[in-house]
């Protein structure tokens, strides 16, 4: 529904345009209003329905093995990532964890069912979140350490393919619920998606998460 909403609200827009363009030359002052008149209620519908639906959605924490999928603004919602498993540890090699170091086992995959055509998380970006919100980079110095280091979750996938990567994180050593956020896209599609009602990254809308805490290692 959201990208039907905003393909009429740009087709839309374009036709108001046009419509005063045309008012403009025939000198039709009440063609002008009426169409100045119907956009202002349409962009109001339309920011009402995209600021509801965001308040309206719940926060979600999925579990291990549990996929989510991720959609976007291009119609197909083929690309899922999973955590397979974590494992914490306090040395890695020759590293040493300031907390400890999280293995997080994670699995690409898609469900499209034909084979020739490629899929891929589009520049994805991976942190953890603990209890109060605070965010986690990957330790990509440590991740160089461990046989999957070359494997890059954003590659290109076809048929029933999957990518095994296994991540890392240093976290605290007391922290009580860790939480996995994706998100993937370039800037432009981030910059449309903050504005497509119902979309995860639409302005306000709460997150779909994927679960690393400690009672499930």
């Amino acid at each position: 529904m959201g990208v039907l909403l905003m393909l009429m609200t740009i087709g839309g827009l374009i036709t108001a345009m046009i419509m005063l363009v045309i008012a403009t030359v025939t000198k039709k002052a009440w063609l002008a209003k009426f169409t100045i008149g119907g956009v202002a209620v349409w962009l109001v519908f339309y920011a009402v329905m995209l600021l509801g639906f965001s308040l309206a959605s719940s926060e979600k924490t999925l579990s291990v093995k549990e996929p989510k999928a991720f959609c976007g603004f291009y119609l197909d919602c083929h690309m899922h990532a999973v955590v397979a498993g974590v494992s914490p540890t306090k040395r890695i090699g020759d590293r040493i964890a300031k907390g400890d170091f999280y293995i997080v086992a994670i699995n690409v995959f898609s469900d499209a069912k034909n084979p020739n055509i490629a899929f891929r998380l589009i520049e994805p970006k991976v942190v953890v979140l603990d209890e109060n919100g605070v965010r986690f980079p990957r330790d990509l110095e440590t991740e160089a350490l461990l046989s999957t280091a070359s494997v890059d979750i954003g590659q290109d996938i076809r048929g029933r393919q999957i990518i095994q990567k296994e991540l890392v994180f240093d976290l605290p050593d007391n922290i009580k619920s860790g939480r996995l956020d994706i998100r993937e896209g370039y800037g432009i599609d981030h910059a449309i998606e903050a504005v497509l009602i119902d979309d995860e990254d639409s302005i306000l809308h709460k997150r779909i998460y994927l679960d690393i805490s400690p009672p499930v290692l």
